[in-house]
């Protein structure tokens, strides 16, 4: 079994040795090549579904692999704070994940506790939930695959709420020196102009206009900074 680039980005980002929660498990692909590889000493695999829950079961089987346990369970909402020093949270929209990490609050600001999070929609929603509530975003990797991008985090709780500029919350620690950071930005510019012309001259919009021109502008000096421009 190999994993797609995405979920090796994610595992990358895994401490070896980790005592990991891998939140919304699905097939258990990932759970498995964490312990085959030694980067978790053993993973608790959370689904809210049964039936993901069996496909992975039946993938556990398979692999022939020992240390993975299966829970039936929103979120972290069956994870003891001990249990884990890792939390993978992906594959979701932007605000699902910043749902799980609010309700699982007891064991994601824990101190010591890393989160990876790979956002599939909406990273500017959890990028600024992160900011706004104490997390701070250490290191993202760019992945580009199956013709999309995704940026995966590796996140820890400060306690120290922040407030970024807005382009921040769009392309986070990306940068545009590879061709996936290069293709995640260009996403992200490309959202924001879209949004900012479809509401130029909307008057009951106007706010919103200013939040993605602002937002698009970032983007654009950011991305020029690069060039030495």
């Amino acid at each position: 079994m190999q994993l797609s680039l995405r979920l090796s980005a994610i595992a990358s980002l895994v401490p070896f040795q980790a005592a990991v929660c891998d939140v919304g498990t699905d097939h258990g692909y990932l759970a498995i090549e964490l312990i085959k590889s030694g980067r978790a000493k053993r993973v608790i695999a959370t689904d809210i579904g049964e039936k993901p829950l069996a496909n992975a079961r039946k993938n556990i089987e398979l692999s022939g692999v020992s240390g993975i346990e299966l829970r039936l369970c929103d979120g972290l909402s069956g994870v003891e704070p001990y249990e884990t020093d890792t939390v993978i949270i992906a594959g979701m929209g932007g605000e699902v994940i910043s749902g799980i990490i609010e309700r699982g609050a007891v064991v994601t600001k824990r101190e010591g506790v890393k989160l990876i999070l790979q956002p599939t929609t909406s990273p500017e929603f959890l990028r600024r939930f992160l900011c706004d509530n104490g997390f701070e975003i250490l290191f993202e990797i760019p992945i580009f695959e199956n013709g999309k991008v995704y940026s995966a985090m590796s996140v820890s709780f400060s306690g120290n709420r922040s407030k970024a500029e807005e382009y921040f919350y769009y392309v986070g620690r990306v940068t545009p020196e590879t061709e996936a950071g290069f293709l995640y930005i260009k996403k992200q510019l490309g959202r924001c102009f879209e949004c900012m012309n479809s509401l130029e001259g909307i008057a009951a919009k106007q706010e919103d206009y200013v939040h993605y021109t602002k937002a698009y502008m970032g983007i654009r000096a950011y991305l020029n900074s690069f060039k030495g421009e």
